[in-house]
């Protein structure tokens, strides 16, 4: 069928105004929405604000990358779901995933990484791969790991340096099942509290420390109620870069190439930002509470039986903790 021309310039003109295209003029495009349960202003909200920008810098006009922060699309349990019957398009996450991929749970294990060089060497080694594999099946692609933070141990009796140090200590701890097991086998008295509780809790003597990482020591100003923090590094989450299968078999080649690889590569990123972030936070401490540095290897020397205990390797799987161990250098 043909159009007078008077008519196709009618359509072109209706078009216009409009503020779309004639057929096959040019691509639609894509709409990239994330989420995150933690608020404006975290992190999660500078390290999303940074993969927006290198992505739509890399594909301008091509692709709007919407960030939704606080839960704004749905419980992170329900996004997650979502990512796979393609409701949802991608989701910055963090302890929800171990509810779709146990093999994140390997995180859990105490004192596995010295510092984010380490996690970075993770990232890049055949275990973040079977890592990776473990999302197979449920409708979603890891994409990458970015920075989460390092917890470590405040207490109001005395600096920890090395194993010793830790016993009799009344330490608050999540109701982590694996994190109250860390903690007792090291000696001390694990005391799963929920956080609401750990301010009074600390004031009041019910418990001798808590361990979150530095920056809740600082928001929650915990160092009004504690004298000692110990730099222990004994636990370290990451945040999953995790996009929808769904939604990346929509798109274009290029823009489901893009995002993936720009995902990866902010991923370092993240880390210098975290490393910077603690630096920061720790000489605003500095007056406040007494810090210092901990024996890592004696620690994670005593930490090490817990690798083959069956609460750990049920959680995780034997052969994710043995090539998490391998590549790490912990055999």
């Amino acid at each position: 069928m043909t159009f007078p021309a008077f008519s196709r310039l009618r359509l072109s003109v209706f078009a216009a105004l409009l503020g779309t295209t004639l057929p096959g003029a040019a691509l639609a495009q894509s709409v990239l929405q994330i989420n995150s349960s933690l608020p404006d202003g975290s992190f999660a909200h500078a390290f999303l604000t940074e993969f927006k920008d290198r992505v739509e810098a890399e594909l301008p006009g091509q692709i709007d990358v919407q960030i939704f922060m606080g839960n704004t699309l749905g419980s992170e349990e329900d996004v997650l779901q979502g990512l796979g019957f393609g409701t949802h398009h991608a989701s910055l996450s963090a302890s929800a995933v171990v509810q779709i991929n146990p093999r994140t749970a390997v995180f859990d294990l105490p004192y596995l990484f010295e510092n984010r060089a380490k996690v970075q060497e993770f990232a890049a080694s055949p275990a973040f791969d079977m890592l990776a594999e473990g999302f197979a099946g449920r409708g979603m692609v890891l994409a990458a790991l970015w920075d989460n933070g390092f917890r470590v141990i405040t207490n109001k009796v005395r600096p920890i340096v090395t194993p010793e140090d830790m016993r009799g200590l009344r330490i608050r701890t999540p109701t982590s099942r694996q994190r109250v097991a860390m903690f007792n086998s090291l000696g001390a008295n694990a005391t799963p509290l929920s956080f609401g509780e750990v301010y009074s809790g600390l004031d009041q003597g019910v418990i001798d420390g808590q361990e979150n990482p530095a920056q809740i020591v600082d928001s929650a100003r915990l160092y009004e109620v504690q004298t000692y923090m110990s730099l222990s590094n004994h636990v370290y989450l990451p945040t999953f870069m995790l996009f929808g299968e769904p939604w990346l078999n929509a798109q274009p080649a290029e823009v489901r190439e893009t995002v993936l690889r720009v995902a990866a590569e902010t991923a370092p990123w993240t880390f210098d930002w975290g490393d910077a972030t603690d630096a920061r936070i720790l000489e605003e401490l500095a007056d406040r509470i007494i810090i210092n540095e901990i024996d890592f290897e004696a620690f994670q020397t005593a930490a090490l039986p817990l690798y083959d205990d069956p609460l750990f390797v049920d959680a995780i799987g034997a052969d994710m903790i043995a090539l998490t161990r391998e590549v790490l250098g912990l055999d």
